[in-house]
Order: C-alpha cells, then sequence, then structure tokens
C-alpha cells in the first residue's frame, strides 16, 4: 500500500493509527505487514465503511483537520475501507545492512543465496552485474540503471528488492546504494 511519507512518520508517532482506501476488494490483511522507511507497519483492522458513516474520530485518527476534510478525501467508486494501523517494529533489514563486517557463515550464507537468485532467473546469472552496478552508480534513477543493463524498469526493480531482503542494498530517495554490507560482500568477493 502506499503511503505518504508524512503520514508513516505520524503513524511511528502514535498520532495515525487509520488509514482510509478505496478498493475493488482488501489489499491487505488483519495482521499482516508492510515494511516502510519508518518500520514496520502491522494492518490490526481491515473493514467496509460507509463514507456517511465517517465520524470525527476517524478523522482524527487518520490524521485530517475534521470529518468534512476526511470526507473531501474519499472520492473514488470503489468500496472504502478503513485500516487500522500501528508501528509494530524497526525494519530489520536496516540491522542487517548496517553489518560491514562478515563473518565466514555470512559470506557463505550470501553467496548461497546469490548463487540460488541467479540459477531461478530465466535470463541468467544477474546479481553480481547489478550489485556492480548499483556500486558504481549510487542515486542513479531506477529506468536509467535498467537501461544500462537492457531491461524493464519493473523487472530491474524486483531484481533490487531480493537484493535489498539479503541487506546488500538500500534505496534512496533516488535510485539505490550498497549497504555497507553490500559494500563488504563486494570487498570480499574482489579479494577472491
Amino acid at each position: 500500500m502506499q503511503i505518504r511519507l508524512t503520514t508513516l512518520h505520524a503513524i511511528a508517532a502514535g498520532t495515525v493509527t487509520l488509514l482510509f482506501r478505496r478498493w475493488e476488494r482488501p489489499r491487505v490483511l488483519v495482521g499482516g505487514t508492510q515494511r516502510t522507511p519508518v518500520g514496520v507497519l502491522e494492518f490490526t483492522a481491515v473493514d467496509p465503511v460507509d463514507a456517511g458513516d465517517l465520524t470525527p474520530d476517524d478523522a482524527e485518527a487518520a490524521g485530517f483537520a475534521d470529518l468534512d476534510a476526511l470526507r473531501a478525501a474519499q472520492v473514488g467508486e470503489n468500496q472504502l475501507y478503513r485500516v487500522a494501523v500501528r508501528l509494530a517494529g524497526p525494519d530489520p533489514r536496516v540491522a542487517l545492512r548496517a553489518k560491514a563486517r562478515l563473518s565466514a557463515t555470512a559470506r557463505a550464507e550470501i553467496a548461497e543465496r546469490l548463487a540460488r537468485l541467479d540459477r531461478a532467473s530465466k535470463r541468467g546469472p544477474w546479481t553480481a552485474a547489478v550489485l556492480d552496478l548499483i556500486a558504481g552508480n549510487p542515486g542513479v534513477r531506477a529506468p536509467d540503471l535498467a537501461a544500462g543493463l537492457g531491461l524493464e524498469t519493473l523487472p530491474f526493480k524486483r531484481d533490487v528488492r531480493k537484493l535489498k531482503e539479503l541487506g546488500l542494498t538500500e534505496s534512496l530517495e533516488v535510485g539505490y546504494r550498497l549497504s555497507p554490507r553490500g559494500r563488504a560482500w563486494l570487498r570480499t568477493k574482489r579479494l577472491n
């Protein structure tokens, strides 16, 4: 679910506890989580609601100035859903990517996971090329990086997310960079 950064900060501060979305069907589940720049969010309730049943308490919990402002923001034809949300904790990838010292076990685990990603790819090995590209081009837009590899943007972004799961890359306001863990991994590979 797309959530504005200002809203994410308000969720982290506890001042926003509800989100409202118009969907054909719910796109998040109760108990589901989403990693965000402020940490992991948990969805604690997802309920259909009629715009006419919204209350001043809903407006306050969603960070709106008043009920009229909340109602004005709920345009669209799809079902309106009230989504209760809370900050569940920090994104575990943040601590992982900060680890600049790699043990032999960590190096072996990274090597195996990257090899598995390369084996599963229909286009062949890609992880080393993407890591090298990001290392040499921090902060460059994803479409530009993708074009450099002859890829469409969305498949490229999916690949980068896989590397992010391993703590090797991190997103910037524009583009990506290697994390300390990613830089350590590349140093290790260059020494071997």
